[in-house]
């Protein structure tokens, strides 16, 4: 097969590819799922008020619109990479784009509020089983390490796009569209992504996969404990942290987390053999991921009030002052390469680590004064940020069995939907406490702009401190090799 051309569907593909040039086919559909994926979660946000106006949802209905995507793609991450390794990662990547295209369609049958909800939380089913696989796939493509990292930077800098890029696109469209062609545009796209996948994508080698059982117990446990956790921290942000609700999640998410370690200590086959948590690789490779996510998700909330708020911009020119994550993360392609190859993972997440917590700190002083500094913080967060990720999210894949990839990158993308429910509930229970659970419509007079602007000050720090806590100590327990091989 040469580098430009697209093999037969009948033609044997190879196992691996010499170069990315050489594997353009899979990994441009592999790239274009993990984007359709990551921008659903949202490309819907800004289109929420004429959501509401159109369907007659009032505040907590629109909660359920984004936040029924999210439970159900957070709560079914870890079940998917286990069904991926045991069925094969190719057929679940298929099955789960055929839904994700066919459950967009819906969305022109959409006349209430509860219709709207049960699509998102129908497409979080979906994308569940796209985001593991799509990591353990590109994976899978190359046998270089050198390759595997500059492909797995290639989908972690679309990803971190599209939250940027999201918001923007969103904000164009309904200039001269209706909301509901923001969900319509996923069903060709990931069409389009399977008709790469079955061009490009060699089929699964039965060696590579496992024949155990699959520990269904296990899986119900995940489920309720992250659907419990999920809800009970947006239950503390709007119901407050002492409300029934939010105490009845808490507890329900405790029960069900002691039942999967029991379940998982005591099954013959289960789902997550909770050994891999204790290799430091694995287990400092996720908890640094958890506090970039809380960095990147946290900051960006707070950013996206900011700007729309107490700067008074407009959602495109709040979407497009998020450029510099963007930029940065594409820039930082070299440099994060360099320390990798220079330090290895631990000094090099060390860095990325150190590098992020004092840029946040350094967001906190820009607060209040002019946009440049702001974003010369964001610089220097994205720069951290790329270097934890990229390292993260390979040294956890090379680090479990052949035959658990899927659950290793379910295990990855799990940390980071962790990271987002907790910066998430940590900005926006502290700008709630400050400043009172509704921000007003409108122009803010100078008195308001400063109460927010302190109270940003503060959710930032905040976050600064528990960023720093999680991300050194996960990025210290990595191995000094420049390839991670723990099995």
């Amino acid at each position: 097969m040469t580098a430009l051309t697209a093999p037969a569907p009948n033609a044997t593909l190879p196992r691996t590819y010499p170069s990315l040039r050489a594997a353009w086919i899979p990994l441009a559909a592999l790239c274009l799922a993990f984007f359709v994926e990551m921008v659903d979660n949202t490309i819907l946000n800004i289109a929420l008020p004429t959501i509401g106006r159109d369907l007659g949802g009032g505040t907590t209905a629109l909660q359920w619109v984004t936040g029924a995507y999210s439970l159900t793609f957070g709560g079914l991450l870890l079940t998917a990479g286990s069904v991926a390794d045991r069925f094969g990662r190719r057929r679940v990547l298929v099955a789960g784009l055929g839904l994700f295209s066919l459950v967009s369609l819906l969305v022109v049958a959409v006349t209430e509020i509860t219709h709207l909800v049960l699509v998102r939380a129908a497409l979080g089913v979906a994308a569940a089983g796209m985001a593991p696989v799509t990591a353990s796939l590109i994976f899978r493509l190359f046998d270089s390490d050198a390759l595997r990292m500059r492909a797995m930077t290639l989908l972690i800098v679309i990803g971190m796009s599209s939250f940027a890029l999201g918001p923007v696109v969103a904000g164009s469209a309904l200039a001269t569209v209706s909301w509901h062609w923001l969900l319509l545009v996923n069903a060709p796209v990931a069409l389009i992504a399977v008709l790469g996948v079955l061009l490009g994508v060699p089929r699964d080698d039965p060696a590579d996969l496992h024949d155990a059982p699959l520990d269904l117990l296990g899986a119900g446990a995940t489920i309720a404990t992250i659907a419990f956790a999920s809800y009970g921290l947006t239950s503390g942000v709007e119901n407050g942290w002492t409300a029934l609700t939010t105490l009845l999640c808490g507890a329900g998410a405790l029960f069900a987390l002691i039942g999967f370690v029991v379940r998982e200590r005591t099954a013959a086959h289960p789902m997550l053999d909770l050994a891999l948590l204790r290799m430091p690789t694995v287990r400092g490779a996720a908890l640094a991921q958890l506090g970039g996510s809380i960095a990147m998700i946290g900051t960006m909330f707070g950013l996206i009030l900011h700007f729309q708020y107490a700067f008074g911009w407009s959602p495109m020119r709040a979407g497009l002052a998020n450029l510099p994550f963007v930029l940065t993360m594409i820039a930082a392609t070299p440099i994060a390469e360099g320390l990798i190859g220079r330090f290895g993972h631990r000094v090099a997440c060390l860095l990325g680590a150190a590098t992020l917590t004092v840029s946040i700190l350094g967001l906190a002083a820009a607060i209040g004064h002019a946009y440049w500094l702001i974003a010369l913080a964001m610089v220097g967060m994205t720069l951290g940020l790329r270097i934890i990720m990229t390292i993260c999210a390979v040294a956890l894949m090379q680090a479990v069995p052949e035959n658990r990839t899927s659950l290793g990158a379910a295990l990855n993308d799990t940390s980071q939907e962790l990271g987002t429910s907790v910066g998430v509930a940590l900005v926006g229970t502290v700008l709630a406490a400050l400043l009172g659970a509704a921000l007003p419509a409108g122009a803010w007079p100078a008195a308001l702009v400063a109460s927010f602007f302190h109270a940003e000050r503060v959710a930032v720090v905040a976050v600064a401190a528990l960023v720093g806590v999680i991300a050194l100590y996960g990025a210290s327990t990595l191995t000094d090799s420049r390839a991670t091989e723990e099995h």
